[in-house]
């Protein structure tokens, strides 16, 4: 029995690029994955274009940028809940940067989240702002990385109407 708060995460990474020679050189194999989890959409990735992928498929600079924008706005809504916010909408435009080391591989140096958040009341906008500090503090992917999560949140409150 997994201990109170232990979860475990299973997929399957089949590389599908073998042209028929393998990795026989550099230029001769495509970058091309498939990740698969029983039940979900297989996700078709690949490396980022500068590293001889496909530009089309998920490389895992963005899934990882993509799993930081996520947890935040996950927990951003639970901390919102919590703190009797109403969000009535959300939109995040995130960005991260990665240095090359020079030796073949590197590192992310940081993300910026930019969060766009619509509140329904304007009594909640101190509560909305202060729920994107306990969201980071929240965010197990956050938590899990060893380079600075911003957050760059605008917040306003929801038109009459809408």
């Amino acid at each position: 029995m997994a201990p109170l708060g232990e979860h475990h995460y299973a997929l399957t990474t089949t590389w599908t690029g073998n042209r028929g020679t393998g990795t026989s050189g550099y230029r001769d194999y495509a970058r091309d994955v498939t990740i698969s989890i029983q039940g979900k959409t297989d996700l078709l990735a690949s490396s980022d274009k500068p590293f001889r992928g496909d530009p089309s498929r998920w490389n895992p600079e963005d899934l990882l940028l993509a799993a930081l924008s996520e947890c935040h706005l996950l927990s951003y809504l639970h901390a919102c809940v919590t703190a009797g916010v109403v969000v009535t909408d959300y939109r995040d435009e995130a960005e991260g940067v990665m240095r090359e080391d020079g030796r073949g591989g590197g590192a992310f140096a940081e993300v910026v989240l930019r969060p766009q958040v619509t509140v329904a009341d304007e009594s909640m906008l101190e509560a909305a702002r202060d729920a994107h500090r306990t969201a980071n503090e929240w965010c197990f992917i956050a938590n899990s990385v060893n380079f600075p999560v911003r957050h760059e949140a605008t917040i306003a409150v929801a038109a009459a109407g809408d």
